[in-house]
């Protein structure tokens, strides 16, 4: 039998007739935009992260490019993002016109690279380009080191957008995701930790000013008047139901987090030594948004694991600086070798909260079954 990589049926057998009576009370009030449960909502992911404002929107992606598009990002702007990270980070630079700039990552935590952020604000100006940005990514569920991150942007006068699509709850030093940098970003896309039924995201800072911006940025740029709208904006709200089912899921995801972190140490401890499993900071907690290691050979622990009926994926294959729509932005000088050797030895195991030990058992023999064939054929 299959084992599902996500299995989003057994959080939904948990939650039975909450969530039902939850979709079927917006149904019912017939508010299915901006609904009373959006206001909600905010409230309570803002109180559960520590930001003094959180701004819903429609999904992640609209969640970075409103925060952008509040900042005035433009052309000539260089806007420094992670080479090894899904393409939704260097996408929204794009869409307002300036530069992506594409920085590596540690080979440990697989996140943003502070030296390497130092190399590429030190050549702008041979770029032609005028720093304005920086967006850590908090990849796989685990904060960027957001301790050297930030003194570094502020020495460079850089707004920081922290993107926390994989990481919302997670914390370093006991502050969660959502309360770094300027702003934060986030996404309840269906796969990610905490999820809705479609797609939502939302915006946390304690710039009331920004917060103000986003408000109205996300229906329009309407003033205090809908039809007069005061800016450029976009239609950047999120469905009413959406809200509702996510205030039921944002009630167990403390215990979805510890679940995950259960699943997260047993496979650690049952991986062996021809596998590298991913690193935690020190004072770091993750949400594990995938469980990635690194392998030799990619292709047996693949093929071992289809014919166990065990799925796998592989976040990234190819690093953004080198996709056919983005290899003409410039890369930090030295280039990206960390983030090219990931993209040939990352793969990522099952990974949700209602993993039980048997099918944890089961993929850890399909995986070590591969490395014990990798090493019988090298001896």
């Amino acid at each position: 039998m299959s084992i599902p990589f996500i299995d989003l049926k057994a959080q939904r057998q948990r939650l039975g007739k909450r969530i039902d009576d939850a979709i079927l009370k917006v149904v019912n009030h017939g508010a299915y935009i901006m609904g009373p449960e959006i206001k909600e909502l905010e409230t309570q992911l803002a109180k559960f992260c520590g930001a003094r404002h959180c701004i819903s929107c429609a999904n992640g992606t609209d969640a970075l490019a409103l925060v952008l598009m509040a900042w005035g990002i433009k052309p000539g702007d260089a806007v420094y993002v992670p080479a090894f990270t899904f393409v939704a980070t260097a996408e929204v630079v794009a869409w307002f016109g300036a530069t992506p700039v594409f920085v590596d990552v540690l080979e440990d935590t697989f996140n943003m690279d502070p030296e390497s952020l130092e190399t590429a604000i030190g050549a702008a100006a041979d770029m032609n380009l005028t720093p304005r940005a920086v967006i850590p990514v908090d990849l796989f569920g685990q904060p960027a080191d957001y301790r050297r991150l930030l003194p570094i942007a502020e020495r460079h006068g850089l707004k920081v957008l922290a993107d926390t699509a994989q990481g919302f709850g997670a914390t370093l030093d006991g502050q969660r995701t959502g309360t770094f940098g300027d702003a934060t970003a986030t996404s309840f896309f269906p796969a990610k930790p905490l999820s809705c039924y479609g797609d939502g995201g939302a915006i946390f800072t304690d710039d009331d000013a920004l917060a103000d911006d986003l408000h109205s940025l996300r229906v329009h740029g309407q003033g205090s008047d809908k039809y007069d709208n005061v800016r450029i904006g976009m239609n950047g709200r999120m469905d009413t139901i959406q809200a509702a089912v996510l205030i039921e899921k944002l009630e167990i995801f403390p215990d979805e987090i510890a679940a995950r972190q259960q699943v997260a140490d047993y496979y650690a401890s049952g991986l062996g030594p021809a596998y590298l499993p991913p690193a935690l900071m020190d004072g770091a907690t993750s949400v594990w948004a995938q469980y990635t290691i690194q392998v030799e050979d990619r292709g047996a622990v693949q093929a071992a694991c289809k014919a166990a009926g065990v799925p796998t994926a592989v976040y990234y294959p190819i690093p953004l600086s080198r996709q056919t729509g983005y290899r003409h932005f410039p890369t930090v000088p030295g280039g990206i070798p960390v983030s090219d050797a990931l993209s040939e030895r990352v793969i990522s195991l099952p990974m949700h909260p209602y993993l039980d030990r048997e099918t944890q058992d089961r993929i850890l023999a399909a995986v070590t079954s591969a490395g014990a064939v990798a090493s019988a054929a090298a001896g």
